[in-house]
């Protein structure tokens, strides 16, 4: 990565703007899954440490604009205040008279968290003066943790970077760009993808950057049922994007011209409601009966898709394999996950349905890295540039305190 990251610049004694992703789940005011402020731990203990005033932010939920208590920060300013064993000090505004008081009375070492950035209808709006008046909170100093939501142009995630000194990378946001563009340059081979999810329609940008990269690509998922009926296989019910079919063909040509193997599901389980209770059955996943439609890969597609999978030194798995909201049908996604643990490969895995089979089987120290991006991982596996790591500094451009620090030991020489 050519970016500055914290590392690269002088934060003791000042007042350090950090943009984490804090968009967790809570359940009745209760964080109910933790990992994104534990993701961003080790960005925020490395500044306290180096005796920076840190002021974080981000955004919950879509509040759109509005004051909603149910998506307010502050249960996230608890949550920190007891992992960082240390008062989070929150300010109940963005960057009012509270957020003014809160971080100007800041300490070095200390930690303060601002209310949620989207309360302030100007945040999706990349407004100009909501950065400006985020950056006056700092001492020109930003450093971008979300890496979740760096594919979105906002006032806190690019706008903000315009307006301070240094605008640098935190260390989550540097191990995701790692893992994810470096295992694009450089991939290990036999490379093999595994992609699932819904719509082939979310996936054609991915697969396409992929198909100079890989060796194989599994598809599975609901957006495997366009890729059959493509093949001309019958698909019943199953959710099928009769408008991607020619891209279906299209991709399956350059895939066979670039010796790109794509491996598509041989048997379904299907059942004629989309619910956990209906009674299913397994049939060829290209002569699924009218009325029928594909929930779940079947026992002999696990079977194919591990035995790809063996031997295989790079493994990229972003998108369920198959309706993980009903457990009955999540288990062709567990088998994959158990397959890839299996292996010596190194492995990535982005989307949340397929971290939380992982974490539900208690592997997540099985693979290599878990991404904690859903859209920002899939935009970059796209090859797309994302805006909240464009607008950061290069690693070849001097800092203002790398000048100042060049400008000293020059005149000392003197």
């Amino acid at each position: 990565m050519n970016k500055k990251t914290i590392e690269d610049v002088d934060v003791k004694g000042k007042k350090v703007l950090v943009r984490c992703d804090f968009n967790v789940p809570l359940k009745d005011g209760k964080i109910t899954d933790d990992t994104r402020i534990t993701a961003a731990l080790p960005t925020i203990k490395y500044l306290m440490d180096k005796g920076a005033k840190v002021i974080l932010c981000s955004h919950l939920g879509r509040p759109k604009g509005e004051v909603k208590e149910e998506y307010s920060l502050k249960p996230v300013a608890d949550e920190l205040t007891d992992l960082l064993n240390t008062n989070v000090k929150f300010a109940n505004d963005v960057t009012g008279e509270s957020a003014k008081s809160v971080t100007s009375g800041l300490n070095d070492g200390e930690v303060a968290l601002l209310e949620n950035v989207r309360f302030d209808p100007r945040e999706e709006k990349n407004d100009d003066t909501l950065a400006i008046e985020l950056a006056n909170l700092s001492d020109g100093i930003y450093v971008n943790d979300a890496f979740g939501t760096a594919h979105r142009a906002h006032s806190s995630t690019e706008g903000v970077a315009h307006h301070v000194d240094e605008a640098v990378a935190g260390f989550l946001m540097e191990k995701e760009i790692k893992f994810l563009n470096g295992t694009l340059e450089n991939p290990e081979k036999p490379f093999v993808a595994i992609l699932g999810g819904a719509k082939v329609s979310d996936k054609i940008g991915v697969i396409e950057n992929l198909l100079d990269k890989v060796d194989e690509i599994l598809i599975g998922g609901g957006m495997a049922y366009t890729f059959i009926k493509a093949n001309g296989g019958e698909i019943g019910d199953s959710l099928c994007e009769e408008d991607k079919i020619e891209e279906a063909k299209n991709i399956m040509k350059k895939a066979k011209e670039s010796k790109v193997k794509i491996v598509l599901p041989d048997d379904t389980r299907v059942t004629t409601e989309f619910s956990n209770d209906t009674p299913d059955k397994v049939v060829d996943s290209d002569k699924i009966p009218a009325g029928y439609q594909g929930l779940d890969i079947g026992p002999r597609t696990f079977k194919k898709f591990t035995d790809e999978l063996q031997g295989s030194k790079t493994i990229l798995w972003n998108g369920p394999l198959g309706v993980c909201e009903f457990d009955k049908y999540c288990i062709g996604t567990e088998k994959v996950a158990e397959a890839i643990a299996e292996t010596d490969a190194t492995s990535i895995v982005g989307g949340g349905d397929s971290v939380a089979a992982i974490k539900k089987l208690g592997l997540e120290d099985k693979f290599t890295h878990i991404s904690t991006g859903g859209g920002a991982s899939l935009e970059l596996l796209e090859g797309k540039a994302l805006p909240g790591l464009v607008c950061l500094t290069d690693k070849e451009e001097k800092t203002k305190f790398e000048q100042k620090t060049t400008i000293k030991d020059n005149s000392l020489e003197k």
